[in-house]
């Protein structure tokens, strides 16, 4: 297998992009709180190496939550009885992925309180750097109303304050005071202004040297971000693994490059990766969408467009998962693109995902008969929603497709 060309660390940077889309109207926190463990790493004297991890770990430390409703609680309420959950959720999807891995053991103990963490027996490197951003993501938790409105430079020393008074409990007492020191600038808190954070991230990544991913090492981090996407709503659980699948199946039985192959599957992997950003109870509501709440679904497509555009490397990937809704005659959306401008790749992962749907166990159906799926096909093929050479190809062999699709 080839590499694409990416480097992985930008990569990620990247796709945690996604995991900020969850907060929906406030789509900054994790790289917030990336931005102030950096700050106190810098004010503690800490090495370049251990700042990055520290970065890495505040960008990444929500990659366990998906629904809208559980990042809510977590900007909204200083403590949550359910937060561990998506700390455990989180360690596990990063455990077995090795350039990631040293991030799991942080991220499975960055909501627990430090008198908790002291009897745990962790190695104190684990122990400092989860309570270091739990001590963060707690402060922008008490920020977040004064984003909006302007208020926050007249808060801070409430905030500063909060957080004082929970050293020893919540928080180490040493790391309070190295987030009481680096705080006392006034730079620390307009670093976290809209229009400082991507210049900080574009500095981050000039750190370090890259890191040319391979085919695999990407696989295994879409499969991670499709994970997240797919645990979102139980509606479309493993929906994007079977898109993959079957986006990939086809390629191959129509010739195209192994490379492509490599590449289609993991842009399916990630075509729904914008649905982060889609609120819990639009996607989730088991009826028909009100003409407001299609206006909202239509734009996960652009979104994860805007995710994916921003990777060197990802140029076709990008554009085949974003296309997955456009028909061939330009009335799909968003982008309205006629199949004549469409590669081969972006017309077969919207024939994946429709089939893949079809084929799918939902809460509110049984996956439909192959005969009922080939008979809608055969129907959206003859009103001209669906490219006709590629949808053949996928009718050849329905079962063989469906199994593709389904994962069995």
């Amino acid at each position: 297998m080839t590499s694409t060309g990416a480097d992985l660390r930008q990569v990620i940077y990247a796709l945690s992009e996604a995991l900020d889309l969850v907060g929906v109207d406030d789509v900054a926190h994790g790289k917030r709180v990336a931005i102030m463990a950096a700050e106190c790493a810098k004010a503690g004297g800490m090495s370049p190496a251990e700042i990055s991890m520290l970065f890495d770990l505040g960008m990444l430390h929500d990659i366990g939550v998906s629904s809208t409703s559980i990042h809510q609680s977590l900007v909204r309420e200083f403590d949550w009885e359910s937060s561990q959950q998506h700390c455990l959720a989180g360690a596990d999807l990063l455990k077995d992925f090795a350039p990631l891995a040293r991030l799991a053991e942080p991220i499975r103990y960055h909501h627990t309180h430090w008198e908790q963490l002291v009897k745990c027996g962790i190695g104190k490197t684990v122990a400092e750097a989860a309570n270091l951003v739990f001590l963060v993501d707690r402060v922008d938790a008490l920020a977040a109303s004064h984003y909006a409105d302007g208020t926050l430079f007249s808060n801070t020393e409430r905030i500063r304050g909060q957080i004082r008074e929970r050293a020893g409990t919540y928080f180490a007492p040493h790391l309070v005071d190295l987030f009481l020191a680096a705080s006392a600038s006034e730079v620390f808190w307009l670093l976290l202004e809209t229009r400082s954070i991507q210049t900080y991230l574009q500095e981050m990544l000039a750190r370090d040297e890259p890191y040319a991913a391979t085919i695999p090492e990407l696989r295994q981090l879409a499969i991670i971000f499709s994970r997240i996407v797919d645990a979102k709503s139980h509606f479309t659980a493993e929906h994007s693994l079977g898109v993959a699948a079957l986006a990939r199946h086809i390629a191959q039985k129509m010739g195209i490059s192994a490379d492509n192959c490599d590449r289609i599957e993991i842009a399916g992997l990630l075509h729904d990766i914008g649905k982060l950003r889609v609120p819990d109870e639009v996607l989730e509501k088991p009826g028909r969408l009100d003409d407001r709440e299609r206006l909202i679904m239509n734009t996960h497509s652009f979104e994860t467009f805007q995710i994916l555009r921003r990777i060197s490397g990802f140029e076709r990937i990008a554009v085949w998962a974003a296309y997955h809704h456009e028909e061939p005659d330009g009335s799909g959306y968003p982008f309205h693109v006629r199949s004549e401008t469409l590669d081969p790749e972006a017309r077969i992962m919207r024939v994946a995902d429709i089939i893949q749907a079809l084929a799918q166990n939902r809460p509110y159906r049984q996956s439909l008969p192959t005969e009922k799926v080939r008979e809608l096909l055969l129907d959206l093929m003859a009103k001209g929603r669906v490219d006709a050479e590629i949808t053949r190809v996928a009718l050849e062999d329905l079962p063989a497709a469906i199994a593709a699709a389904t994962n069995k």
